[in-house]
């Protein structure tokens, strides 16, 4: 990778050093690099900075960091789609998907997607900067993004951003400032958002419609979490993990060699099939199934969960997500398995238990994200600031009431009909299980009238399928047809 430097300041203000850790309102460092994609030099520009969040009296309330990455061969931009990159937790920065999928640069980690040292990162020879811009977001509270102090050295109220509406709300605004400075709003736009990233990105795409009247031409749903599916207590929480349960046991081969030995997906639609037309309704039931049922309903879940019989019957069929991870391999190997990618195992301190000690996947990314992404920051995009870089958060309470994201997403599709929506989902990942993806698509529109503009994609991985090298070229391929089949000059937007 080759580069060179230069500042743009808007705004620069508010970096001191010593005793003071600050750092500026609104400022751009701009650094010049080249990358091979696919077999072509594409040259680019690396824009990380810090752009201000306004309130409706036009006083700055936060700081947001973000990276801008610009293909600078070309010289008109009204033909190249423009991506924003959002993660989730809530709490999380964008890091993950910025330096492991999409950007320019990808982790050293192994063709599986473990951790290996030392610690760095490469160019990422599947990136999709060479047919789109790419714009990765911090929310506030997250990277270098903060609240700001007002004259009185007062804080604004964390109602302004954290929760689904608020986040929704301050970020549609933010984009829209960006998109005016950096003179986009001609080119195609683009929404992707990974976990809770995939509950902001549907209700981005109608607050976006809605109040900037900024179109979209599409959402893209990362391992998309649904808070009116997930955890939600009720039989449909329980039953869209069933297929996911079998796939991670078909990994670690520990279900009935008939099963065993077919492709993953060959198995998966008859699972899918037991969970909505003989899970659900049991369960629905509760305690009130007569006994032949739920003897013949847990004597099915045990045979596509890997599990024995009697470990279903513990649970009065309802399998929790956490008890499955610490009782498929219990009598195998004694090890637990990841939650957000269950091909990870870990060790707990007694074999006995319901759940965990601890999340696997979770300790094993940290560990390869944190150092390079605080030294890629520094050394190749030359932000630098003694301000400690926020991978994950813990932003406290999550305000979830008035979730209606998903009607959102319907209205933004139905208004739009240039709109389109891709769902990625690894079939391991135990978190935001890849059926209950399914599932969200599926309930968006109960009309079907938009169902051909909906595309699910599996991968045989976790939560971020893209760690797996295989799943890294496949996710970015099928992203790039998605943009191609969604963006097609001279369309008109009309029924």
């Amino acid at each position: 990778m080759k580069y060179s430097i230069s500042i743009i300041v808007f705004c620069f203000s508010l970096i001191t050093f010593g005793q003071s850790r600050k750092i500026s309102k609104d400022t751009i460092i701009k650094t010049t690099h080249n990358v091979q994609i696919k077999g072509q030099t594409v040259p680019y520009d690396a824009m990380a900075g810090m752009q201000p969040v306004w309130d409706e009296k036009g006083d700055m309330i936060a700081t947001m960091f973000f990276t801008y990455y610009k293909r600078n061969d070309l010289k008109d931009t009204s033909n190249r789609p423009i991506i924003f990159s959002f993660n989730g937790g809530p709490g999380s920065a964008s890091v993950w998907m910025h330096i492991a999928y999409t950007g320019p640069v990808v982790l050293n980690i192994d063709d599986e997607g473990y951790p290996i040292q030392p610690y760095g990162y490469s160019d990422n020879p599947n990136s999709i900067l060479d047919i789109a811009d790419i714009v990765y977001v911090d929310p506030v509270g997250t990277g270098y993004s903060i609240m700001l102090e007002d004259k009185d050295g007062k804080l604004p109220d964390r109602d302004k951003f954290f929760g689904i509406n608020a986040d929704v709300n301050y970020l549609a605004n933010w984009m829209n400032t960006f998109v005016t400075r950096h003179n986009r709003w001609l080119s195609p736009k683009y929404i992707i958002g990974e976990s809770y990233g995939g509950t902001r990105v549907m209700g981005l795409s109608y607050e976006l419609q809605s109040k900037h009247s900024m179109y979209l031409n599409g959402v893209i749903m990362v391992s998309p979490a649904d808070y009116k599916l997930y955890n939600t207590g009720n039989a449909i929480g329980t039953i869209v993990n069933i297929p996911y349960f079998t796939a991670t046991a078909w990994y670690h081969k520990v279900l009935p060699p008939a099963l065993q030995s077919k492709p993953l997906e060959d198995i998966l639609p008859e699972v899918e099939q037991f969970a909505l037309y003989e899970a659900l309704p049991a369960l629905s039931k509760g305690g009130f199934i007569s006994d032949t049922e739920k003897q013949a309903v847990a004597e099915k879940l045990a045979y596509y969960s890997g599990l024995s019989k009697d470990a279903v019957l513990s649970q009065n069929l309802d399998v929790s997500t956490s008890f499955f991870w610490k009782e498929l391999l219990r009598d195998k190997n004694g090890m637990t398995i990841g939650r957000l990618d269950s091909r990870y195992l870990g060790i707990d301190r007694e074999l006995s238990g319901d759940s965990p000690d601890f999340n696997p996947e979770l300790t094993a990314w940290m560990h390869a994200f944190t150092p390079p992404i605080n030294h890629y920051i520094k050394n190749v995009l030359k932000f630098e600031t003694d301000v400690p870089y926020k991978v994950l958060n813990g932003l406290g309470y999550w305000d979830r009431r008035n979730d209606n994201v998903r009607e959102n997403l319907r209205k933004a599709m139905a208004q739009n009909p240039y709109l389109k929506v891709l769902v990625q989902s690894g079939y391991f990942d135990g978190a935001t299980t890849y059926f209950q993806a399914k599932q969200t698509m599926w309930l968006v529109d109960p009309s079907g009238k938009l169902k051909d503009r909906f595309t699910f994609k599996g991968y045989h991985s976790g939560h971020m399928m893209y760690l797996r090298n295989e799943d890294l070229k496949t996710a970015n391929d099928d992203i790039r047809a998605f943009i191609k089949n969604s963006y097609k000059p001279g369309n008109v937007a009309k029924y």
